[in-house]
């Protein structure tokens, strides 16, 4: 299975993902909205965006690990933000580039999008990340194409 990422010339950039991903594959594999809880449910990083993104992104990893996926394989990211505004855009940016590397996330991301909303699941949680990927029957992963 291949995932392709691209952004066709003329679509708005510069942005730190692509716009489209393109897949051939058999098996499809969402994992659920990712908070900041540890496996306990106890809350990890309150208070800090960033601290929240990245441990809801190893939480994520290890929901793509037990089907056999990698965020190689991620067609498409969705982060919900409560009381977002466009000043909190680096404490995003922060939080992804915090696990990026060990978890293998592609530079530029998958395609992307990054919703506010009021609130979340508890008053604490400041995201929720969500992942949709692509991979063959039986495949442990693919790389970026």
């Amino acid at each position: 299975m291949t995932v392709q990422l691209l952004t066709p010339e003329g679509m708005f950039g510069p942005v730190p993902y692509h716009h489209v991903s393109i897949s051939a594959g058999a098996r499809q594999v969402h994992v659920a909205g990712q908070i900041a809880r540890d496996a306990e449910g106890n809350p990890v990083a309150t208070g800090d965006l960033a601290g929240q993104i990245a441990h809801a992104l190893r939480s994520t990893a290890r929901g793509l690990a037990g089907a056999g996926a990698t965020f190689a394989d991620v067609v498409r990211l969705r982060f919900f933000l409560t009381r977002w505004s466009p000043d909190k855009y680096p404490e995003f940016i922060a939080g992804i580039e915090r696990v990026a590397d060990e978890l293998g996330i592609p530079q530029p991301l998958p395609p992307l999008s990054a919703i506010g909303v009021d609130c979340l699941f508890e008053p604490d949680v400041l995201v929720e990340i969500e992942a949709d990927a692509v991979i063959d029957w039986g495949s442990g992963g693919s790389t970026e194409g």
